[in-house]
C-alpha cells in the first residue's frame, strides 16, 4: 500500500550553476558511463528537468559489473538507461587502469541528498519508493530535516505484490511527482522500472539501491576516511557479513579481473591494430603481386580488346580520395568512349541515384563501349588496382575510393568513410553494389572501419567471388 504525502512550497526558481544538455560520458567495462563532476552532474539532470526530457538514471558499482555479466536481461535495463553513473571505488580503479586517471564517484546515497537540496531551489517534487516498511518515511523526515522545503509528493515501501503493482503505479503518478526515486535494491529496481518506465509520468527516475536505509540510519554510513580511501566495502561487510560476504570476498576478486582483463585489452588495441595492419600489408603485397603475375595475359588480351573497340589508351586513369582525404591516381582498364566526361553533363538527370545525387550511376550508360559492358559485368575493369594496391594507396578490401567532386558534397558523418585505406572491394560491393543506395553504402563503409580485422577480410573477399558471378548491381 502507497501512503502520500503531500507538503505545499512556494519556492523560488531554479538558481543552479551553468548546466549542459550533452553529459560527457567515457566507455568503461563495455558501458557509457557519466564522466563528469557531481555538481554538473546535478546540474544535467536538472537542465532535464526543466526542459521536460524524460530521464531514466541507473548507478554502476562493481556488485552491478558482476550482476550485469550474468544476468542479460539487467544488463539490457542498464543500457536502456539515458544515464548511467559510476558507483564506488571498484569503478574508479577499472578506470585508472584501463585510462590512467579515476572516473568520479556519482553514488546514489551522496547524490541523493545533493539532488533534493537543489530540488527545493527548483520547486521539482520527489516520491520515495523501496526499502522496508517505514524506512521510506524515515528517509523522508531525514531529507525534510535537512532541506525546508523540499516537496515530498508521496512515499511508498518497496515490498509490493505483482497484484499491487498497477496501484502502486498510478499511486505513483496521481502524486504529480517529479522525481521518483526507486529503491529497491540490485537488480530488481533496475528491472522494474525498466518495464513500468512508459507508464510512469515522473520527468525523472532513478533507481538508488539501499540510498533509504542510509538516509534513515538503519544502516550507518562508514566512517569517512573509509570512504575517501574506497574502503567502505569493509564496514558494510563488518555491519552484515551474513549477507554481504558472498558479495565482497568473491565478488571483489571477480571485479578486479574483469577490470584487468578490459584494461589489458584497451591497452593492446594499439598493438594489436598495428600488427593487424602489418598483416594486411603483407597480404596485399603477396595477393596483388601474384594475381598480376598469373593474369598478365589476360591483361594484355584486355588491353588489345578496348584499343580494337575505341582508340586511345586502355587504361584509365582518375584522381581519386583515399585514406584521411589523401588524393591519389586510381587504374582502371577504360570502359568507356575517350568522350565520356565531356558527354556527362547531358545525362546527369538520369542517375540512378537521383540528379542531386552525390555519386552517378546509369544502368544503361551510353558512353559505355560493348567491351567495356563485359568489362564491368565480370568486374574485370577493376583489375589495374592491383597496381595500386602494389604501390600502397589501396588495400583489397576497404571502402570503395570516391571522387574528389563527390567528397566535397559529403556530409560530416560521410567523411567518416575516408578513415581507412580505400579498397578493391568492401562490404557493400558485396551487398548490392550499385543497387544499394548511397546512405546504405556510407553506413556499410563506416561499419566495416569500425570492425575491421583480418577474419572480416577474408570473408568479404570470398563473399566477393559470389558477387562478381552473379554480377548484381554491376553496371
Amino acid at each position: 500500500m502507497v501512503a502520500l504525502y503531500s507538503h505545499d512550497l512556494a519556492g523560488a526558481g531554479f538558481r543552479g550553476g551553468q548546466s549542459s544538455s550533452v553529459l560527457p560520458t567515457a566507455n568503461l567495462l563495455g558501458f557509457e558511463l557519466a564522466d563528469t563532476d557531481r555538481d554538473s552532474a546535478i546540474d544535467w539532470l536538472l537542465s532535464r528537468l526543466r526542459r521536460g526530457h524524460r530521464t531514466t538514471l541507473a548507478f554502476l558499482n562493481a556488485h552491478c559489473v558482476n550482476v550485469a555479466a550474468r544476468d542479460t536481461a539487467y544488463r539490457d535495463s542498464l543500457r536502456h538507461a539515458d544515464a548511467l553513473f559510476p558507483d564506488g571505488s571498484g569503478l574508479a580503479l577499472a578506470s585508472r587502469l584501463a585510462r590512467g586517471r579515476p572516473i568520479a564517484n556519482l553514488n546514489g546515497t551522496d547524490l541523493v541528498p545533493l539532488l533534493c537540496e537543489r530540488l527545493v531551489r527548483s520547486g521539482h517534487s520527489v516520491f520515495l519508493l523501496g526499502a522496508r516498511p517505514g524506512i521510506a518515511m524515515r528517509a523522508a523526515h531525514t531529507l525534510r530535516r535537512r532541506y525546508p522545503g523540499l516537496r515530498i509528493a508521496g512515499i511508498g515501501d518497496g515490498y509490493f505484490s505483482a497484484e499491487d503493482e498497477d496501484a502502486v503505479i498510478d499511486g505513483v503518478n496521481a502524486s504529480g511527482a517529479d522525481v521518483v526515486i526507486v529503491a529497491m535494491g540490485v537488480p530488481r529496481q533496475e528491472l522494474w522500472v525498466d518495464r513500468v518506465r512508459s507508464r510512469l509520468d515522473a520527468k525523472l527516475v532513478m533507481g538508488v539501491g539501499g540510498c533509504f536505509d542510509f538516509l534513515s540510519g538503519r544502516i550507518p554510513r562508514a566512517p569517512a576516511l573509509l570512504r575517501m580511501t574506497g574502503m567502505e566495502w569493509t564496514y558494510r561487510l563488518y555491519q552484515e557479513p551474513a549477507r554481504m560476504w558472498r558479495r565482497y570476498l568473491l565478488g571483489n576478486p571477480e571485479f578486479v579481473l574483469r577490470a584487468c582483463a578490459a584494461a589489458a585489452a584497451i591497452r593492446l588495441r594499439p598493438t594489436l591494430r598495428r600488427l593487424d595492419d602489418a598483416a594486411k600489408r603483407a597480404i596485399d603485397l603477396a595477393a596483388s603481386g601474384l594475381a598480376l603475375a598469373i593474369l598478365s595475359p589476360v591483361v594484355l588480351g584486355v588491353m588489345a580488346a578496348i584499343r580494337l573497340e575505341s582508340p586511345g589508351s586502355p587504361i584509365f586513369t582518375q584522381i581519386r580520395v583515399g585514406e584521411n582525404g589523401k588524393m591519389f591516381k586510381m587504374y582502371k582498364f577504360r570502359s568507356m568512349y575517350r568522350d565520356a566526361e565531356q558527354r556527362l553533363a547531358d545525362i546527369a538527370k538520369l542517375n540512378h541515384h537521383g540528379a542531386d545525387g552525390v555519386t552517378f550511376k546509369m544502368k544503361d550508360d551510353p558512353r559505355i563501349t560493348r567491351v567495356g559492358r563485359l568489362l564491368r559485368r565480370s568486374s574485370m575493369d577493376e583489375l589495374p588496382q592491383l597496381l595500386n594496391i602494389l604501390k600502397g594507396d589501396m588495400s583489397l578490401v576497404g571502402p570503395r575510393p570516391p571522387l574528389p567532386s563527390e567528397v566535397m558534397r559529403y556530409s560530416e558523418a560521410e567523411r567518416a568513410r575516408l578513415a581507412g585505406k580505400p579498397g578493391l572491394t568492401c562490404l557493400w560491393q558485396i551487398s548490392g553494389r550499385a543497387n544499394l543506395p548511397f546512405e546504405r553504402q556510407v553506413a556499410l563503409d563506416v561499419d566495416y572501419l569500425r570492425r575491421r580485422s583480418l577474419l572480416l577480410d577474408l570473408s568479404i573477399l570470398l563473399r566477393t567471388i559470389g558477387a562478381v558471378v552473379t554480377a548484381r548491381g554491376a553496371y
